[in-house]
């Protein structure tokens, strides 16, 4: 596997240190389409990518099944097999729903899997702690905590992250929280690897020592994000800097509406790499003015011919 290893100057990545949380391609008439999803895995790890992503938000897992989500995750490690580390999502806010995701990734060849807060039931913080630790009791892979309160509408609180830490399958946390600083405390307290779920704080979390980041934006800026880290990692933060400010355009462009699954889908179709941006209900593909602007800026970055 490609991931960078830890040494005086880099933390610890036991789920690598740049990794993207890979779209879900399907046909257009909305079935899925494992031969597009083989190519764009194949070229996330060809740009850069370490570790994948599958099953996730970004990959519309709501709306995926569990054989869906099990072929999907085959065919990507068949094809990527030991260049990245392919981590499974296991998002649902049925615990015994979340075991059998888990399970069927772990299954089906995953290294690791993404573990969300149970969203929508709102459950008490004994509740988000005894949901992860059921799933992460039910597989033998490490176990990356997923905290983005804005979407499951509950965060998973200090002290129940503190227990979570105690679990030894539970390794990192990917957070989009949007507060940096609360990471970096919570870095420092539980010896967690921390993984920056917002594109447009990627920087700010590299700096203040997460372990690597977890994009949408990757789908089409990958070996920048790795340039990002390499900067970093030895000490070069102007230039990390301005890799960051680089991206800022096509972090507005993906991820400005907040429907990066949908962008993420055009650009990659724009690019050719996958033949459909289809998604499935309740999202629906942009407009045409909106992909005229995310077309616009692919140009400016050379992603696409002029």
């Amino acid at each position: 596997m490609t991931q960078q290893p830890a040494s005086a100057s880099s933390p610890s990545r036991t789920f690598g240190s740049v990794s993207t949380a890979m779209v879900t391609p399907f046909h257009a008439d909305g079935s899925i389409d494992i031969d597009s999803a083989v190519r764009v895995a194949v070229k996330l790890v060809d740009d850069g990518c370490d570790a994948l992503v599958l099953n996730g938000t970004t990959g519309e897992s709501p709306t995926t099944h569990q054989p869906e989500k099990d072929d999907l995750v085959r065919a990507v490690v068949d094809a990527v097999g030991a260049r990245a580390m392919i981590i499974g999502g296991a998002g649902s806010n049925d615990t015994a729903h979340a075991v059998r995701i888990a399970q069927g990734a772990e299954r089906s060849g995953a290294r690791g899997v993404l573990v969300v807060s149970p969203y929508y039931n709102r459950p008490s913080q004994e509740g988000v702690y005894r949901h992860i630790k059921a799933v992460a009791d039910a597989v033998d892979l490490p176990v990356l905590l997923y905290d983005i309160p804005g979407r499951t509408g509950v965060a998973i609180g200090d002290e129940t992250l503190d227990r979570l830490a105690e679990h030894p399958r539970v390794l990192g946390v990917k957070d989009a929280t949007g507060d940096v600083p609360a990471g970096f405390e919570r870095m420092a307290r539980t010896g967690l690897e921390f993984y920056s779920g917002d594109d447009g704080l990627n920087f700010d979390w590299l700096a203040h020592g997460a372990s690597g980041v977890v994009s949408v934006v990757g789908h089409v800026a990958a070996g920048a994000y790795a340039e990002m880290v390499r900067a970093v990692d030895a000490g070069d933060l102007p230039g990390a800097r301005a890799v960051a400010a680089r991206m800022r355009p096509l972090v507005a462009a993906i991820m400005g509406g907040g429907q990066g699954a949908v962008m993420a889908k055009h650009a990659l179709h724009l690019q050719g790499v996958i033949p459909s941006p289809t998604v499935r209900l309740p999202l629906v593909e942009a407009t045409p003015a909106e992909v005229a602007a995310l077309e616009q800026v692919l140009r400016e970055h050379t992603l696409i011919p002029a």
